[in-house]
């Protein structure tokens, strides 16, 4: 049995990696009681899923919704991978909401979308659709957490970030996709946005690990990104881009290290 001596000493340990990123407060106390026990930085075996839920209508969710790891699907209404604009999310989440164990199937419409604050803990999609996850909140001081979990086939983008606030993703693994996250380049209303990725397992193939507006004051954070099969570094890490209000593709203006916008160094990534 682990001692409270060790599980102690773990906490500390995930709060000062989480303090170096400059997570603090409520995002602090939030991502260690969600970090399990022992938690290893090993790519985690995806869970098998446990039993099959069909959603026929958008999951409204204020407060916890624990789906004890069953495979939840798109069906009627919801019955789509496709990329289109104008889908339904599976599960809405409102202001301070958490969705824990659940696995997304296939189809996966528009995935999850958060109104404000939420934490997606231990979330597997398996054939992202249009998009993972959209967070939309538009308060300064919205915390998007996610902690654990992964996702796969994603053709564009796994996380959008459409809103204001900040967006912490944990311990997370992803393959085959276009973008891990993805400031929204060209919403009718924009805002600085702040991301932080830590302890984040990329597999081949990918584009992007993450895309923001230099022009708006977006930060983009990475720490603890292991990199697999990507022995020719193609897949770009961080990617600045001049964003605007106006419907228009934005235009990359840059990647890589800057200090200001795409803040990492060397270090923070690995190769294998």
């Amino acid at each position: 049995m682990t001692s409270h001596k060790r599980k102690t000493a773990r906490r500390r340990a995930v709060i000062g990696g989480l303090s170096a990123l400059g997570i603090t407060g409520a995002a602090v106390v939030t991502a260690t009681l969600l970090a399990p026990a022992g938690a290893a930085s090993a790519v985690a075996a995806w869970p098998q899923a446990k039993g099959s839920k069909p959603v026929p209508v958008t999951i409204e969710v204020s407060g916890t919704y624990d789906g004890k790891l069953q495979r939840h699907y798109g069906t009627g209404e919801l019955g789509s991978d496709g990329q289109d604009e104008s889908q339904k999310p599976v599960f809405v989440l409102k202001d301070g909401a958490v969705l824990k164990n659940v696995v997304i199937g296939s189809p996966a419409a528009d995935g999850v979308h958060c109104l404000g604050s939420c934490t997606l803990q231990n979330v597997w999609w398996e054939n992202v659709g249009e998009d993972a996850a959209t967070f939309k909140g538009t308060s300064a001081s919205a915390v998007y957490a996610v902690h654990g979990g992964g996702a796969r086939s994603a053709s564009d983008k796994v996380f959008q970030f459409n809103g204001a606030g900040k967006l912490v993703v944990n311990k997370f693994q992803v393959s085959d996709f276009g973008k891990l996250v993805r400031s929204c380049g060209n919403c009718k209303k924009q805002y600085p946005r702040t991301i932080l990725l830590n302890d984040i397992d990329i597999t081949t193939p990918g584009k992007s690990i993450v895309g923001v507006n230099a022009n708006y004051g977006d930060t983009a954070t990475l720490r603890n990104i292991r990199i697999h099969g990507d022995t020719k570094k193609k897949i770009k890490p961080c990617t600045r881009f001049t964003g605007n209000n106006t419907g228009k593709e934005p235009k990359e203006i840059g990647s890589g290290p800057d200090g200001t916008t795409c803040r990492y160094s060397a270090g923070d990534l690995s190769y294998d």
